[in-house]
């Protein structure tokens, strides 16, 4: 008797809907790659750059290595530091006008999502007019932008690999995405070497963030054939090289993982977008100025419960090179519980209750969390009920959260 054909699952041909990708950065990776900085910048015929870098990072040398770097090719270098985390609209307004000053022909955004963000915001008003208000949404660039080169310290955001930039209001400090194409970086230079300096502390919180990327993407509604693939791979990178990284901070292979990973995540957030979990922690953050990576990590594996409850075989999937034994209907209690343990692993907190956050505050954080536009990407239609529970299954670290009606 011939042998049986193998079988292999479907779910994935039925989710080959149409998708409009371009890779559009060019990604150079590898151990002191930053040595390259300044033949990149040549090669896009710049001589004058400013080059936008927090503090932080000037204090970690990362800065003049850069500088040195573009200074050995003959590139003059002009530099913005006056910004934090989380760069407000006056924030991007300020770099602007030391752009006007400098006028010049190349931006560098170096450092991590903070730098690349408010690098981006300075080149949309610079390069188009207006204010960084006129760049809410996608598209809305009214002129071709300078180039610019992303060269991330963190492995986090994905920002290098995004044409987005995340601009906090600076009254409301409502977070505003602002897309287009034109802004997306020309280069993503990835130099694994300037991610080990991180203090621990911003090691966990980038680290989580970008885990949550990988396990966003996934399972949104415009996920295609394209943001799969790097959703998938970036989550088997992440999830090896998280523990790794935390354990042994000078490993340099963990933070390769961790730095291709949270780019490739990036990349999938470019053609898929982002779910529920980002909609209710951004009012975390807006509200309670808690950072980003602990809003996402306490609230991630309580949206995976709720996306589990009809999506159980895509979470199976996304653990497949992680776990293989996994069986599609535990794999989302399966997830929700390695997430919870890599909060753990990095020291941080897996309750809202352990924040200093009253219960009471659940209405108004769900108010906030209902008008989120990365909700509209989650597979789960949001509504006050199933929202009100995640933030209540999040306060008290369990449960399995409402699917909508």
């Amino acid at each position: 008797m011939a042998p049986s054909a193998p079988s292999f699952p479907t779910a994935d041909v039925e989710l080959m809907q149409a998708f409009d990708f371009q890779l559009r950065p060019r990604i150079v990776f590898g151990e002191g790659v930053i040595t390259q900085l300044g033949a990149l910048v040549r090669q896009h015929n710049a001589q004058r750059v400013l080059m936008v870098s927090d503090h932080g990072v000037v204090s970690a040398g990362h800065f003049d290595a850069g500088r040195r770097a573009l200074e050995a090719s003959g590139v003059e270098v002009h530099a913005f530091h006056d910004f934090g985390e989380n760069p407000t609209t006056d924030m991007v307004q300020a770099g602007v006008e030391a752009a006007r000053r400098v006028q010049p022909e190349l931006l560098v955004g170096l450092g991590g999502g903070s730098s690349m963000d408010c690098c981006k915001g300075i080149n949309f008003v610079y390069s188009c007019g207006g204010t960084m208000h006129d760049y809410r949404g996608v598209g809305k660039a009214t002129a071709d932008m300078l180039p610019m080169i992303a060269v991330p310290t963190t492995a986090g955001t994905g920002s290098e690999a995004q044409s987005f930039a995340l601009i906090s209001d600076a009254e409301t400090h409502v977070k505003m995405a602002c897309g287009d194409p034109r802004a997306a970086c020309r280069v993503a230079l990835l130099d694994p070497v300037l991610t080990v300096t991180q203090p621990p502390q911003v090691t966990a919180l980038t680290g989580i963030d970008a885990i949550s990327h990988a396990v966003e993407t996934y399972v949104t509604k415009p996920r295609n054939a394209m943001s799969l693939t790097f959703s998938r791979r970036a989550f088997s990178l992440l999830a090896a090289g998280f523990p790794n990284v935390l354990k042994n901070p000078q490993d340099i292979e963990a933070r390769s993982q961790m730095q291709v990973g949270a780019c490739l995540a990036g990349l999938a957030i470019e053609t898929s977008m982002l779910g529920a979990a980002h909609a209710v922690a951004n009012p975390l953050t807006a509200r309670f100025d808690i950072t980003h990576g602990q809003a996402v990590g306490i609230m991630l594996p309580h949206v995976v419960r709720l996306n589990g409850s009809r999506h159980a075989d895509w979470y199976a999937q996304l653990l497949s090179e992680h776990a293989p034994d996994v069986e599609p209907h535990s794999a989302p209690e399966r997830l929700a519980d390695l997430l919870t343990h890599f909060l753990t692993l990095a020291g941080l907190k897996d309750r809202l209750s352990d924040l200093a956050i009253a219960a009471d505050a659940i209405d108004d954080l769900s108010a906030d969390a209902a008008s989120q536009w990365t909700g509209t990407f989650n597979p789960i239609v949001l509504d006050p009920d199933n929202i009100a529970e995640l933030y209540r299954s999040a306060f008290a670290g369990h449960g399995q959260p409402r699917q909508s009606s």
